[in-house]
């Protein structure tokens, strides 16, 4: 089957607030952490090997700190500018911005998964209404780029959200359905289109982390 469209999500280096358990809205999130650079400096050049292949034809990054910065960092590895989105940023997380992810998951029950249309903090988004926006993004995003390769710096959430999106997960499934996005994954939709001209998304990778363990060159 021949590939026509493929998404290709790269999640953001380990930020400060990830290794302090802080929630990173805009208030919370300070950048990406010693570790994180690391982290997406070796993401960057297995990036930059690949579009050296075969050119990414367009890039996107969400406005919180540690994506832009995780952005910029690939954008200078490529020399491929990265178009901010605001509508993919990461939820907003009203007053629980700043506090410690554990002290709000205690007050809420659980991460925000588990009340979906619920609010897990004065101000905050829902779950629901999250994906609302990011899947509303990634399908406009999808559509101006068809029969295009398309990059992504983006939240673990944008990765879930993609999954809902594609697979068009209905709200009683996803309940009880996550995803492991470790920092620097790579998750990889491809596009076919079979024999029937039908086209048919497939995943091609998930959580793909080998640029994390192969020796720097």
């Amino acid at each position: 089957m021949a590939v026509t469209t493929e998404l290709v999500l790269a999640r953001h280096g380990e930020a400060n607030n990830n290794a302090t358990g802080i929630v990173g809205g805009e208030r919370g999130c300070t950048g990406l952490s010693p570790r994180g650079r690391d982290q997406v400096q070796r993401l960057a050049l297995r990036l930059a090997d690949e579009h050296a292949a075969r050119c990414f034809d367009a890039f996107y990054g969400t406005p919180r700190r540690r994506v832009r910065e995780t952005a910029d960092m690939i954008s200078r590895a490529l020399s491929l500018t990265a178009t901010i989105l605001d509508a993919l940023r990461g939820p907003d997380h009203g007053d629980a911005d700043g506090r410690t992810w554990h002290e709000v998951k205690t007050a809420f029950g659980g991460p925000p998964q588990h009340n979906p249309d619920q609010p897990y903090a004065p101000g905050s988004e829902t779950w629901n209404q999250y994906l609302q926006r990011a899947t509303g993004a990634l399908q406009q995003i999808v559509d101006r780029h068809a029969g295009q390769r398309i990059l992504i710096a983006a939240h673990g959430e944008t990765i879930e959200a993609a999954y809902v999106l594609i697979h068009r997960l209905p709200a009683e499934v996803r309940l009880g359905l996550g995803f492991v996005t470790d920092h620097t994954g790579i998750t990889r939709w491809q596009q076919h289109v079979n024999r029937f001209d039908r086209r048919v998304w497939m995943l091609a990778a998930h959580n793909d982390t080998r640029h994390l363990t192969s020796p720097q060159p």
